[in-house]
């Protein structure tokens, strides 16, 4: 019984003399203001979690008037379950906020509940918004611009708009595969792009096409895919059909994700087109399917944990400088070399 009572909950003062600094500057850090140095919240950061200090959630709200959370907004749609993409985004997203005492509300969107969404910010049961924005002609976005809310975009916008993103190069991660299929013999390329309504994928057809005009390539097959398993597989099927219909194969294949890969893959096997001797494939993602499937897959790698750290910590600064300026971060893509390429 003595344990319990003697158990308190840990204070700044504590987490200050654990991180060498101020009682001042662990607040700040707790309370999400933007202005602190980035290795000196780094450091705080690991001390609250060292110590396992949690903010007072309520009396914060009080002083702060916030809600002490933050949406993570995924499309509506069959697939979101069953993509590790966003999987991996709440993993890069949670080790930034959770020091912070900020909780990750995960949240889908359908055509009616877009005003939703932005009345949860308005009416502070959210600070603010991530949003996994997949489809040109969703509103949402131009509808938290207009309402002055905190947003952070994952991916670039389809049109051009005053909002904060953070992306891969899409295109130069495309570039590298068509360069890796033509380094390993490949003289005639497929693809199978994803939906051409998002950023992603006209990105990435967009690098596809302009590598393959580099290398001096013949026309290529294009085919349309969705970002699923099962999209990849019906898109393989259309592509095997077309080269039939043109009597000229295909010997290497960029596909647009690598969960649409694991869907291609049975389909060239089916008909006979062995992997990587008959053709070569690579993916793009390096996500958790490309090390699963056979043969395991040679990928673009986009660094999706750290990418959606980083629309995190932008949020944060957005939460506590509305009027702070728009900005854009892009990251490097690096391909991965395994069996199937």
């Amino acid at each position: 019984m003595k344990a319990d009572v003697d158990r308190r909950p840990v204070t700044l003062e504590e987490v200050a003399r654990v991180a060498g600094v101020s009682r001042a500057t662990v607040s700040r850090v707790v309370n999400g203001v933007a202005t602190v140095d980035r290795e000196l919240r780094q450091v705080v950061e690991k001390a609250i979690s060292t110590t396992g200090y949690t903010p007072n959630r309520a009396a914060r709200s009080l002083v702060t008037r916030r809600a002490g959370a933050i949406g993570l907004v995924l499309p509506d749609e069959g697939r979101t379950l069953h993509d590790p993409y966003f999987g991996r985004v709440v993993a890069g997203v949670l080790p930034v906020i959770r020091p912070l005492g900020v909780q990750l509300v995960l949240t889908t969107t359908d055509p009616g509940g877009h005003r939703e969404v932005v009345d949860d910010v308005r009416q502070r049961r959210l600070d603010g918004v991530i949003l996994i924005h997949t489809h040109g002609a969703d509103p949402l976005p131009r509808l938290l611009i207009e309402s002055n809310l905190p947003v952070v975009l994952a991916a670039r916008p389809v049109r051009p708009m005053p909002i904060t993103y953070v992306d891969v190069d899409q295109a130069a991660g495309a570039g590298l595969a068509v360069d890796h299929l033509v380094a390993r013999g490949c003289r005639r390329v497929a693809t199978i792009t994803g939906p051409l309504d998002a950023p992603a994928g006209q990105d990435r057809l967009r690098g596809f096409r302009e590598a393959v005009a580099r290398h001096g390539l013949p026309e290529p097959l294009v085919v349309e895919g969705d970002f699923s398993r099962e999209g990849g597989a019906a898109a393989a099927r259309e592509l095997v059909a077309a080269e039939g219909r043109a009597g000229e194969g295909f010997d290497g294949l960029f596909v647009a994700s690598d969960l649409m890969a694991t869907g291609a893959l049975p389909v060239l096997r089916n008909h006979g087109l062995r992997v990587p001797e008959d053709v070569k494939v690579v993916g793009f993602d390096d996500s958790s399917p490309a090390v699963e499937c056979d043969p395991p897959l040679t990928t673009v790698r986009q660094p999706v944990e750290d990418m959606a750290a980083e629309m995190a910590r932008l949020l944060v600064e957005r939460v506590e400088r509305p009027d702070r300026p728009v900005s854009s971060v892009v990251f490097a893509p690096t391909l991965v070399v395994r069996r199937s390429g």
